[in-house]
């Protein structure tokens, strides 16, 4: 990835976003008959999140790291992740407000 924490969190959002809507409109795309397909999809998918996770987060600290640049590394890494909890923190409050929203508009 790169040394811009922001564009690697928000790389990680999207591929979040781009696997959760796949998920979400998978059913109406793809037939339940082939039953067995569907845990080896899964399976494939979750190793390939966890691929393109590690890549958003550790790839450029690690080589950082190894090319003996360890405080950059590790500030880059933390960077990295406190921008994605601030996402994940601001995702977190909208669900909670347009709950709020949605459910007082029903009273």
């Amino acid at each position: 990835m790169t040394k811009s924490p922001l564009i690697n969190a928000l790389s990680a959002a999207g591929y979040i976003i781009a696997v959760a809507s796949f998920i979400y409109f998978a059913p109406q795309l793809i037939s339940a008959n082939h039953f067995v397909l569907i845990p080896i999809a899964m399976l494939s998918l979750f190793v390939l999140s966890a691929i393109v996770m590690g890549l958003c987060f550790l790839y450029k600290p690690v080589l950082l790291y190894l090319d003996g640049n360890k405080t950059d590394a590790t500030a880059l890494f933390l960077q990295t992740v406190s921008i994605f909890a601030l996402l994940t923190i601001g995702l977190i409050a909208l669900l909670i407000l347009l709950s709020a929203m949605f459910t007082r508009n029903l009273q």
